[in-house]
């Protein structure tokens, strides 16, 4: 009669939570397995320390490397699978020689455990079985206080070994998760939670259960003092605490317009991915909404860019129904986006019950102005060239305004398919009150991946290079442009010379 193997989880590191099942077979096994470093340290056998007995065998499996390259033919995998192999060879001789074999497993044997690598070499062989134990994931849930995840909310289990940007796609597109095997890989994760833009959301918990637990918020962790027995958990984003605050209780529903920046999520604020993590509806010009990721709880409803209005209501009306909605834009809500017109809807009195809240984004302006210096450094004017919701005359007379006035400008929508003449008209009238040589800065898609930075000056600025996804901005008389081999600097200085006010209208 051949032994039998179990492979017996052992729960995240408290002894008072290895089952009755898995106390019961550690004190009857023939054999008792465990695995360590090359340090002889297990803390496999330290937890299942209380329910060994006396008289036992034990097979210690010492790891030939964790994670120090080897001179093997093989390679790393070649030195594990050779270790792996050998392992197997050991506990065959005692199953055959009749005795019951228990391998214990940190956490959960078959959710990354060593133990795995004996049941598949052994289990065809022999009479095998598994007991479960509790994962490092539902611990670190646990003594953190937060819920994984809740109702339809997806949980991504990631190994932190994966690069960076492959991390960061996989966050960018769940609702809650767990990066395991930290260690030397916590540099890299938590880059990724960065790129995700989920940083600000995310825990560290290490030797969750133990007397030598730690939690703190993972973009305070020194990547020096990470253990490989730790995790980052992005709890259940119903339940995020950073999530921002509204006047009205979820049940009573309210608005929140939020700003996403000028491109990805590296761009957003962690006040507004939190109100985003936290809303039932999100609501936005199509463009918008699909940059954010779908979850399986949260309904997405993208329209065209032509119906703030219709927009708003619908918003309004979705939360005066109990939803917790968010309304979407690029760059700063508040700068010819949504604010504007969800709060000219939510001023009339059916809606007045109806809680409204704007988070600032950062703005295309202030993008493009960081990619050259800056430009927008002293007093300078925002104006949109679109005509659709103000006629031409009124543009070019704050245009003619803002020049006299010697202010710096930034031109939002400069030009669009229909749109096709203002570029070149703006570039006129400006001429009649600044200097050919000014400096023009043209950024396109910034932080996108088509991004584009353009440094001219008024008088060779070329209006077919300009359309929709562009913003100009134009310096005032002060505005400098200085060539260096690392890439012009275009800033207007602080200080506004006394002399220059004379010639301004209305100064002096």
């Amino acid at each position: 009669m051949t032994g039998q193997l179990w492979g017996v989880g052992l729960g995240p590191g408290d002894s008072e939570l290895v089952t009755v099942k898995a106390a019961r077979l550690i004190g009857a096994a023939d054999v008792v397995a465990f695995h360590s470093a090359r340090h002889g340290r297990s803390i496999a056998r330290s937890v299942a320390a209380p329910y060994l007995t006396p008289g036992q065998l034990e097979e210690h499996l010492v790891y030939p490397l964790t994670t120090e390259t080897t001179d093997h033919p093989g390679g790393y995998q070649g030195a594990m699978d050779d270790f792996y192999a050998d392992c197997a060879a050991r506990l065959a001789a005692h199953l055959d020689a009749g005795r019951d074999v228990v391998v214990l497993a940190e956490g959960d044997p078959l959710f990354y455990g060593s133990y795995m690598h004996m049941h598949k070499r052994l289990s065809e062989r022999y009479t095998c079985e598994v007991v479960p134990g509790v994962t490092s994931v539902s611990a670190a849930a646990a003594v953190l206080g937060r819920p994984l995840c809740e109702r339809d909310e997806i949980l991504t289990v990631l190994p932190g070994t994966l690069p960076p940007d492959v991390l960061a796609d996989r966050l960018r597109s769940t609702d809650a998760a767990a990066v395991m095997k930290l260690g030397r890989t916590f540099a890299g994760v938590r880059e990724a939670f960065e790129l995700a833009g989920r940083a600000d959301e995310a825990w560290y918990v290490e030797r969750a259960t133990t007397d030598a637990q730690r939690i703190a918020p993972l973009n305070e962790v020194d990547p020096d003092e990470v253990p490989y027995f730790s995790l980052a958990l992005l709890p259940s984003p119903i339940n995020n605490t950073f999530a921002a605050p509204v006047t009205q209780t979820a049940a009573e529903g309210s608005v929140t317009v939020v700003g996403l920046g000028p491109a990805g999520p590296e761009w957003m604020t962690p006040e507004v991915r939190a109100a985003i993590a936290g809303a039932d509806d999100v609501i936005g010009y199509t463009t918008y909404v699909d940059r954010l990721p779908d979850r399986a709880r949260q309904r997405k409803h993208g329209s065209d860019n032509r119906v703030e209005s219709e927009r708003a209501a619908f918003a309004l009306d979705l939360a005066r129904k109990g939803s917790r909605v968010v309304v979407v834009s690029s760059g700063d809500p508040g700068v010819f986006a949504m604010a504007s017109a969800v709060t000219e809807i939510a001023a009339e009195p059916e809606y007045a019950d109806i809680a409204v809240q704007v988070l600032p984004g950062m703005t295309a302006a202030q993008a493009v102005a960081s990619r050259v210096g800056a430009p927008l450094g002293h007093d300078y004017c925002v104006l949109s060239l679109s005509d659709r919701l103000k006629p031409w005359d009124v543009i070019a007379q704050r245009l003619t305004a803002a020049a006299q006035a010697d202010l710096a400008l930034a031109i939002y929508n400069p030009a669009s398919r229909s749109r096709t003449w203002q570029v070149e008209a703006t570039r006129d009238l400006l001429l009649e009150h600044r200097s050919p040589g000014t400096p023009v800065v043209v950024g396109r898609d910034v932080g996108g991946p088509e991004e584009s930075i353009t440094v001219t000056t008024l008088a060779e600025l070329d209006p077919q290079t300009v359309d929709m996804r562009c913003l100009l901005l134009v310096g005032s008389s002060q505005t400098r442009t200085v060539p260096r081999p690392a890439g012009s600097l275009v800033f207007t200085p602080r200080r506004y010379p006394a002399t220059v006010s004379e010639g301004i209208p209305g100064v002096g």
